[in-house]
């Protein structure tokens, strides 16, 4: 048997009435059209499903069961509709992020306590890891956007700048170049230097800015982790020099932080959007707010401000 939404909705619309007419009225149909489609719920069920008089209309017993029935479907149907509205309008779902861990750890705090703020409804899943794990998140489909350096974004997925975070010192407490305001590069080439790993996004900034500076580091240990680039650095074997989001990653090694000209590094991040149509509710109010954030010059951390507004497609 198979009976539809609208013939289980006339069913039941007559069953709390106990009036064909009273129904007809609610469903805003005419009385035949209601008997006719009640009529075809008893021809399908093969059951008689009211006892009718000229005055009443009420139950039989196979009624009450079905009208238990259809109370089910009925108010399961207007749950998850409600639900898909409610999807539909970006009230609630999952927004999932693929970022950097500097990032993740101080830029998006910010910004998502804001967001949790407007949307309540919407979960935020955060993927953070080393650059190419966050496009890997992206071009699988495991994330909705991601944060990261353009460098990484894939071929022909759509770029928005977002912030330009400069690059600093860090040195040990006590160390004699904590003296001084600013540093350059070259300040740097004669010191030990603790590096990032080259699997990180952050290593080809130092790189290529020793080179800008013609000089070269004196690289003693590298290290995978910031963290870790923070307690070497504190143990003082050596200097460093990272973006300005880090800093926070590393408050607990106590380090001086100087920043870095000659030349002035800035690492741009941009979102990454996938090419595969529009984005989802969720990840769409999540867009708009850094949108509203940039407009509105929201506060960042030190040393980091916010990109000229762009977007670009490669091709």
């Amino acid at each position: 048997m198979n009976l539809s939404l609208r013939q289980l909705a006339a069913f039941e619309a007559v069953a709390r009435a106990g009036s064909f007419t009273a129904a007809a009225e609610r469903l805003r149909l005419s009385q035949s059209a209601l008997s006719r489609t009640v009529a075809g719920v008893e021809r399908t069920l093969r059951v008689s499903l009211f006892e009718r008089t000229t005055r009443t209309v009420t139950l039989t017993p196979e009624g009450r069961q079905v009208l238990a029935v259809a109370d089910r479907i009925l108010a399961a149907h207007r749950a998850g509709m409600n639900d898909l509205a409610r999807y539909l309008a970006g009230e609630h779902g999952t927004v999932t992020i693929a970022t950097l861990p500097s990032v993740a750890a101080v830029l998006l705090p910010r910004v998502l306590s804001v967001f949790h703020e407007q949307h309540p409804g919407i979960t935020v899943r955060i993927l953070d890891g080393l650059a190419g794990t966050v496009t890997g998140h992206l071009l699988g489909g495991d994330a909705d956007l991601a944060i990261t350096i353009p460098d990484h974004a894939p071929p022909r997925m759509e770029r928005r700048a977002l912030v330009l975070d400069r690059f600093f010192a860090a040195l040990p407490p006590g160390h004699q170049l904590a003296e001084r305001a600013t540093l350059t590069w070259s300040d740097l080439a004669p010191q030990p230097f603790v590096a990032i790993g080259a699997d990180s996004s952050v290593r080809m900034f130092t790189d290529a800015a020793f080179a800008d500076a013609g000089v070269s580091a004196v690289q003693v240990v590298e290290a995978a982790n910031v963290a870790t680039v923070g307690g070497l650095v504190a143990a003082g074997l050596g200097l460093s020099a990272l973006p300005a989001l880090v800093q926070a990653l590393m408050s607990f090694a106590g380090l001086v932080h100087r920043p870095l000209t000659d030349p002035v590094v800035e690492r741009r991040l941009d979102v990454i959007l996938p090419d595969r149509g529009a984005p989802a509710p969720a990840a769409r109010h999540f867009l708009e707010l850094l949108e509203t954030l940039h407009a509105g010059a929201y506060p960042l951390p030190s040393g980091v401000r916010w990109a000229m507004s762009s977007a670009s497609r490669p091709t």
